[in-house]
């Protein structure tokens, strides 16, 4: 895959590279402001005009990038002289700068799509701030100073590098992903093991999950994205099993209220004691015994909205692995990080992975004892 498709994505083995990657990028990237009514959209599927006049876009915007537009999206933005193709990234802002949605939208013609939206940008004289990268647009945001902040990958990466190297020494690089939705890096702290997970493995050690708690080593996953899909935000993980098990956000900062990366900066002050307050909810669940436990696991499964394929297999597994016996919140809560584990060998999209690991995260919350019911559940 190129850059410029919409389906580009890549993974990093180092953080040298990962960093040089982001910045590279930020280098590369435009932001451009321009009135919501000045904005134009043309269809662009290859029964379009424009299919066949790749000469009319902007400068460094090559044929290729037109045809895998015209195979994806299929629109154009004109900004005043101005012509780029629009990534599929973008859609969900075009259509909140319009002030308009639906699932009927993505069923029009190209054509009828692009007439709706210009007739409602054209009531709107605010501005919109727009992202330029790899041959597109990627984004529509809200050009409000007091809405939509820039808040730089690479220099997201510097603050965070910058608090480990204080808070984490020794951490250790686990592995990045990026693609134009968002970007997420993995990083774990060994040295920190006893710190953060002291109290946690002598309890499972206590419970007779000696091998679980040797092999435990905390971490977190860091992700940002600056297409409106999510704020830059830290979390609490826990490598060293068959795939690493989200336990809670730590910190978050929104792209909104003029916030700066010197605000992430601050909030990365609280990382260590919120990863210490994710692992103590963790730990509270070995206390929690279970009567019905798949009946548990069912009702979160659905309470969660997690995927039903993979559910069900997790929930089979989970059952012949315990059968009707008793079970506590923390087998349960670790039956679950069977599904993001399937979803990856389904080779689901990484967006899609991250998304559910959060929600089964919020299992951490729950009143497990409302879900522990004699009456069967289907999913």
């Amino acid at each position: 895959m190129l850059p410029y498709q919409d389906n580009f994505a890549t993974t990093f083995d180092s953080y040298p590279e990962m960093l040089s990657y982001h910045e590279t990028m930020s280098k590369e990237t435009t932001w451009r402001r321009c009135k919501i009514n000045e904005m134009r959209i043309e269809p662009l599927d290859t029964g379009s005009p424009l299919f066949s006049k790749p000469a009319d876009f902007s400068e460094g915007i090559s044929e290729e990038a037109v045809i895998d537009t015209a195979a994806n999206l299929g629109l154009a933005l004109r900004v005043g002289d101005d012509l780029y193709p629009i990534r599929s990234t973008a859609y969900k802002t075009l259509l909140d700068r319009a002030k308009i949605g639906g699932t009927a939208l993505p069923k029009l013609k190209r054509k009828d799509l692009a007439d709706v939206l210009n007739a409602c940008l054209a009531l709107y004289s605010s501005e919109a701030l727009l992202l330029v990268r790899d041959e597109k647009v990627s984004a529509a945001h809200s050009g409000d100073m007091k809405d939509y902040s820039v808040l730089p990958m690479d220099e997201l990466l510097h603050a965070l590098e910058k608090n480990m190297e204080t808070r984490f020494p020794g951490y250790q690089f686990e592995s990045g992903y990026s693609d134009h939705a968002f970007t997420s890096g993995c990083w774990t702290f060994p040295a920190q093991k006893d710190d953060l997970l002291g109290t946690y493995s002598k309890m499972l050690a206590s419970k007779g999950k000696r091998a679980m708690a040797a092999k435990l080593v905390p971490g977190i996953r860091f992700m940002t994205s600056d297409t409106g899909i999510a704020s830059a935000k830290v979390s609490a993980m826990l490598m060293g099993t068959q795939h690493p098990i989200h336990i809670g956000g730590c910190i978050s900062v929104d792209h909104r209220l003029q916030k700066k990366v010197s605000d992430f900066e601050k909030e990365l002050d609280q990382l260590f004691a919120q990863f210490s307050d994710s692992v103590g909810r963790l730990q509270t669940l070995l206390e929690i015994e279970l009567d019905y436990p798949v009946n548990a696991m069912t009702r979160i499964c659905k309470k969660l909205s997690l995927p039903k394929k993979e559910a069900l297999e997790a929930i089979a597994m989970f059952e012949m692995a315990y059968g009707s016996g008793r079970a506590t919140a923390h087998d349960v809560f670790f039956a679950l990080q069977e599904i993001p584990y399937l979803m990856k060998i389904h080779k689901m999209p990484e967006a899609k992975m991250l998304i559910v690991e959060e929600n089964m995260a919020r299992a951490l919350y729950l009143k497990w004892h409302e879900y522990d019911l004699a009456k069967a559940v289907n999913y």
